[in-house]
């Protein structure tokens, strides 16, 4: 795929830059800074970006605000932000505009080569891959009028790691059950959040998003 990275650490810079050209990937731009992210990706129009939320000249959200300016104007791009830290706000504002293709990952994941390459896959392909730290912090902003009361604890297990963007395989191994388990499982999420069927398309990413939001 065709990736822009947008990265002012020199030395992280460019070791995306290698890692992702050594798994047979195109880069098509880097960005140092945050008023070159928006520029390259409408010139590049990239199959996917990763993009630092803090970047000069404030190295507040610059990352994040180009990131949101992108999807709007480039509709369905999918991002794959890194954050030094858990910052619950930014999580929540990238994924309030629908969580297709967004990823959000702490930089420590990134020296883990398979999950950050896998979890660059999952968002491309117009999935989510949100960090197990990440999804913990925004849970525990749980409102008192939750949603997911009706949920069981499994059932709130599988929902968890379907935050995470993990398939139902995956899901089964996690948890040490059958697919059949878990597909069960989600068709009574879906149930219990009051998800129709004939919005089978978006049941699971909307699904997600009640999880998050809750």
């Amino acid at each position: 795929m065709r990736v822009v990275i947008a990265e002012d650490n020199a030395l992280l810079r460019e070791g995306l830059v290698l890692l992702l050209r050594s798994s047979g990937h195109e880069v098509a731009g880097v960005a140092a800074t945050g008023p070159e992210i928006l520029p390259l990706l409408l010139e590049t129009r990239p199959d996917a970006a990763v993009l630092d939320v803090r970047m000069p000249p404030d190295f507040r959200d610059e990352g994040l605000r180009a990131a949101l300016a992108a999807r709007e104007q480039l509709p369905g791009l999918p991002v794959l932000v890194l954050s030094q830290y858990v910052e619950e706000t930014y999580a929540a504002e990238l994924l309030g505009g629908g969580a297709r293709g967004v990823g959000y990952l702490l930089k420590d994941r990134v020296g883990r080569v398979d999950e950050f390459l896998d979890a660059l896959t999952r968002v491309a392909d117009g999935g989510t891959a949100l960090d197990p730290e990440v999804v913990t912090e925004l849970m525990s902003r749980r409102r008192r009028d939750d949603p997911l009361a009706a949920l069981t604890p499994r059932e709130r297990e599988v929902l968890h790691l379907m935050a995470e963007g993990h398939d139902n395989t995956t899901i089964a191994k996690s948890l040490v059950v059958t697919e059949r388990s878990v597909h069960k499982h989600i068709g009574n999420v879906f149930t219990k959040l009051e998800l129709p069927p004939s919005d089978s398309g978006h049941r699971r990413v909307r699904a997600v998003l009640a999880y998050l939001n809750a």
